[in-house]
């Protein structure tokens, strides 16, 4: 797993949108989905760089037809302690 990517939208539903759009976008692995609070929930992926920012923009694209797009971010190359803290939740 070369990248990180991050989609979190205001709503449950609209996650599992998000979700099936990224990993029928691109060969993406969904890590998790993390339910931060207040409504908002954050779906997490891994796998190569190009396929995790192409992933990234379907989930974004999807969220935003439902006005549901809070944040969206790919990280490239995470360290390793990262994916740790990603696990251990």
């Amino acid at each position: 797993m070369e990248a990180l990517g991050f989609v979190e939208t205001k709503g449950y539903v609209p996650a599992f949108c998000v979700a099936d759009a990224m990993v029928k976008a691109a060969e993406v692995t969904i890590l998790r989905k993390v339910w931060v609070g207040a409504a908002y929930v954050t779906v997490i992926v891994a796998g190569e760089i190009g396929a995790v920012r192409t992933a990234v923009d379907a989930g974004a694209a999807v969220a935003n037809q439902t006005e549901s797009l809070y944040s969206c971010m790919t990280i490239p190359l995470p360290s390793e302690e990262l994916f740790r803290v990603i696990n251990n939740q």
